[in-house]
């Protein structure tokens, strides 16, 4: 098949593609020109409803297709995404402002695993039974829900709308699923790989719009029985705030101020080229990326000094570069933000080490959103700089003296998504991270993920857990059933 992004994206409904009920569409800019190059539909509660009767309608003869027949869609469509790598991330890239080596490396391979991981998972996917001693016998069953919401970010947009559609398939219910508005475009693509690999119409239902108008719609529908969302902390307080009265099962991926903890007898040099990358991958738009770097007071100084010195190095410019190691932001509005946030530090008494302002673009990029990566330093744990979300190339240095004021610091924050520790003292790596409140600890290492693991924070990072049998049991309602025998 060829992909290609067009330049009216349509919504996905019963295994069509529609335009929005209303006419009304929303540009789509490509954030490293600042031009629009795309329209997207701004669905509303008349696209929900009908994409909800068309999953409704779907729901029985999927619910009962065979493991191994859903298994040969899904892994089709994993295939259809591997074999069309390169548009995928041509689209990615023009969409969300990401280096292009990075989408090819590592965004698009990403969510054809998360289809195949699933595809195979359903195939193993089992309950329990348990014997009484009285010849009782009780045994569980896992059954799909219905029709489920899934809304996605902007930061992954592939990666992270396929980890939330692929399990809820794979349990067996239809799906209403809303990308991220500012980065529409893989998810519209995702849709005629759908259409290829032979997903029944009305299986996936792909709505483009904005949270208020499309989002807000799904999560207050009805029929639609459980949300799985990733984005920001206020977003997620407004879903819950409508999901929860009505009692819908409810996952909640949220934001994170993550801690990187390093202690002195750290393995060095993997340190500081992997704290350079958990710190301005993807312009630091990762809700697991460390914003806030403790260092052990003997090496602070070092650390600074070389730290700075890699980040000089970090080629900020046209993602289609593949010399550039740092992209554009992903929207004028994100752009204004990170900024702001970094002039509120100076206002706080920050003092900028590196970075900290805009970067002019050149030739078809002199109008992109380009910020240069930045470190700053002489802010204390309560700070707004230390205590809010950024979501860019911003992180902040703090010095320890001992483990006990290391954990005070990462604990600190009213976030706890993940961290990262560095020291080759084994006991002191288990000690500390059986102490760090987050829910996803990297020692020595970051963003090595096993799909099998469950995903998901502590405290204002969000509610539930993602991947492996996580997901799979969070897209089912479970009934017990006792026989006497």
């Amino acid at each position: 098949m060829d992909l290609k992004a067009p330049e009216k994206i349509l919504n996905y409904i019963g295994g069509e593609l529609k335009a929005p009920a209303n006419g009304k569409y929303i540009d789509n800019i490509n954030p490293a020109t600042g031009e629009v190059y795309s329209q997207i539909p701004d669905s509303t509660v008349q696209d929900v409803e009908a994409a909800v009767a068309a999953a409704k309608a779907a729901f029985p003869a999927w619910s009962k297709t065979p493991a191994e027949e859903k298994f040969k869609i899904l892994n089709r469509i994993a295939e259809l995404i591997d074999q069309n790598l390169d548009a995928l991330a041509l689209a990615e890239t023009n969409d969300n402002g990401k280096p292009l080596w990075l989408s090819k490396r590592v965004d698009i391979p990403r969510a054809s695993s998360n289809f195949r991981f699933f595809a195979t998972g359903l195939m193993h996917f089992a309950t329990e039974s348990h014997n009484m001693e009285n010849g009782t016998v009780n045994y569980t069953l896992r059954q799909p829900i219905g029709v489920v919401g899934c809304i996605s970010p902007w930061n992954l947009p592939l990666y992270l709308f396929t980890w939330k559609i692929a399990p809820a398939l794979a349990a067996g219910n239809c799906v209403i699923s809303k990308p991220s508005e500012v980065t529409p475009m893989t998810g519209y693509l995702l849709s005629l790989i759908c259409k290829e690999a032979g997903l029944p119409a009305g299986v996936l239902n792909i709505l483009h719009g904005t949270g208020p108008n499309c989002g807000s719609a799904i999560v207050s529908h009805p029929e639609i029985k459980a949300i799985s969302f990733t984005g920001s902390t206020r977003a997620g307080k407004d879903i819950a705030s409508i999901a929860a009265p009505m009692f819908k099962k409810l996952s909640l991926e949220l934001g994170g101020k993550n801690p990187n903890i390093i202690f002195a007898d750290c393995d060095w040099e993997k340190m500081m080229r992997t704290t350079l990358q958990s710190s301005f991958a993807n312009q630091g738009q990762i809700c697991l990326c460390g914003s806030r770097i403790l260092v052990e007071e003997n090496i602070y100084e070092k650390f600074k000094t070389e730290f700075i010195e890699r980040a000089k190095k970090l080629t900020v410019g046209d993602p289609l570069d593949e010399n550039s190691k740092q992209g554009a932001v992903v929207s004028k509005m994100h752009f204004d933000k990170v900024l702001g946030c970094i002039e509120l530090a100076k206002q706080e008494g920050g003092i900028i080490l590196f970075g900290g302002k805009a970067i002019k673009g050149t030739g078809h990029c002199e109008n992109g959103y380009f910020i240069e990566p930045t470190i700053i330093e002489g802010l204390g744990p309560d700070c707004r700089t230390n205590m809010e979300e950024i979501f860019g190339p911003v992180v902040t240095l703090q010095s320890f003296k001992t483990e006990d004021e290391a954990l005070a610091l990462a604990n600190c924050s009213d976030y706890g998504l993940a961290a990262t520790i560095w020291t080759q003292d084994v006991s002191r790596a288990n000690r500390v991270a059986g102490q760090v409140h987050s829910g996803i600890i990297w020692v020595n290492c970051w963003l090595l993920r096993d799909l099998r693991t469950p995903f998901g924070g502590f405290k204002n990072s969000g509610v539930g857990r993602e991947g492996g049998w996580e997901a799979m049991k969070f897209f089912t309602d479970v009934k017990n059933v006792c026989i006497d025998l």
